[in-house]
Parts: C-alpha cells; structure tokens; sequence
C-alpha cells in the first residue's frame, strides 16, 4: 500500500466514524443554517486577479516534512497570511498526517476575510456538505485518490452548495481526466503522492497540455521570490505554499516577501 492508499484508507474510516456521531441529515440542517449573504467570498475570482494569487496555507505537518509548527494559534498565522498580501487561505483539515481539524477552518473563516480552501483528502459527499457547514468557500478534490464517478459526484455536490473546487493533478491521466470533467480551477501538485517526492519541473511539463480556461494553480516545491516570478511569467494564476511561510520566523514578512 502506498502513502496515498494509507491516507485515503484512514480517511474513509474516519469519516464512516463522523457520520455515526453526526448523521448526514443533520449535517446536512448545520449547512442549510449557514447563510453566505452577509459573507460572500469567492475564491475562484481571488485566483482570478491580475497577477500570481498567493494562497498561503495553515499546515501543522506533514508525512514527508514531519512536525513543521504547531506553537502559532491558528488566528495569529492566518491574521499574518492576510497582512502578507495573500489572496486566499488553505487550512488543512485532515488530523492523522497532517494535526489539522474542522476547527481550525472554523476559526480561520471567523479570523479573516480571505476565501478559504479546505485541504483534504475528500472522498464522500459527506464531506462537501461539512466543509459548507464549517466554513469553507472551496474544496480540494485530489484525481489520485478518486476515481471518476467519485469525481463528478463530488464536484457537482459542491457545485449543489456553492463551493468552488480545485481539482489537484500530478501527471497527464490525471489532467486529462480533470479537463474531461470541466474542472474551472486545476492545481498541478508537484509531489507525487504515491511517493511524496518532488519534482517542481512537473508543473511546467502539464502547463502547455491545459486547455479551455481553466485557472492553474502551482503546488508543492515553490519557496522563493525567483520561483513565483517564473510561474508569474509562464501564465500561472496562482501558487498554493504551505511549509515555507509556517516556517518562516516573520509569517507575515515572508509572506509579503512573496506577495509585492
């Protein structure tokens, strides 16, 4: 079993445990209580913008980096990621790899104003309706770890709720499979999943295949100020760094070292 299957595998059981705790159909009530009139946010036009969009992520750890940060109160990083110039956040959620929570995207949607991208390994329609529940504007949907019924589910049940998707490729099958679909925001995820290597040439290799539209986003092995420039230059409108800025000792100025 590799990295992926490991991960998806306690994904699928952590959520058959969160649906005995809270049914669907009273998740699905907590949704239809939250009202987006007063706090519309989109985070398809936050990518949109003229210009790189830098989505700066909230990330505890990871399987490949280990403990990353975990003294900084979910408020203080994305209050920083906001002053930094970000346009929007991604928070992660899941709490076996990587020490995230639902409640961590609850208190950075109470936080800040930036649209917010909940970072999961979404495999269950449970789980669109909980993201809408606790906050979030967009969902991740990672090809590798879906096959493509599961795929159109899952993006027409957020389409249902209002959530924008990006949808995360690492290699042509999968882009080709994401374009198919009519994904509106694709992510290139330089990191091979299966393996958790990184190769940020990936990105460059994917780009002149994407057709029709579709805003791309940069992920995983981008850090310095050079890097942003080239994916600037090469047409990409956005760049999702998570382990770079949590690392950082001024969140916010080096976010903003990222940003101007």
């Amino acid at each position: 079993m590799n990295e992926l299957e490991k991960i998806v595998a306690a994904t699928t059981a952590q959520v058959a445990r969160r649906k005995d705790e809270l049914p669907l159909s009273e998740l699905e009530r907590a949704a239809a209580a939250r009202s987006r009139a007063a706090d519309a946010r989109s985070f398809h036009d936050a990518i949109a913008r003229p210009g790189l969009s830098l989505i700066a992520e909230h990330k505890r750890r990871s399987p490949s980096a280990g403990l990353i940060r975990e003294e900084l109160a979910v408020q203080d990083v994305v209050r920083a990621y906001e002053r930094g110039g970000a346009r929007a956040l991604s928070v992660l959620t899941d709490e076996p790899s990587f020490g995230g929570s639902l409640a961590d995207l609850e208190t950075a949607r109470a936080t800040a104003a930036l649209p917010i991208l909940r970072k999961d390994f979404i495999v269950d329609t449970y789980q669109v309706v909980e993201s809408f529940a606790a906050g979030a504007d967009a969902i991740l949907l990672i090809v590798a770890a879906l096959s493509q019924a599961q795929l159109a589910a899952l993006q027409a049940a957020a389409s249902a709720l209002g959530l924008d998707v990006l949808v995360e490729v690492h290699d042509e099958r999968e882009l080709d499979l994401a374009l198919t679909q009519g994904a509106r925001m694709i992510g290139i995820n330089n990191r091979d999943l299966t393996t958790l290597g990184v190769d940020t040439r990936r990105t460059f290799e994917l780009l002149p295949r994407i057709r029709g539209g579709a805003l791309i986003v940069a992920e995983s092995g981008f850090s310095a100020r050079g890097q942003l420039e080239e994916l600037s230059r090469a047409g990409l409108d956005g760049v999702l760094i998570g382990e770079a800025l949590m690392r950082a000792p001024d969140v916010e100025a080096a976010c903003r070292e990222l940003t101007c």
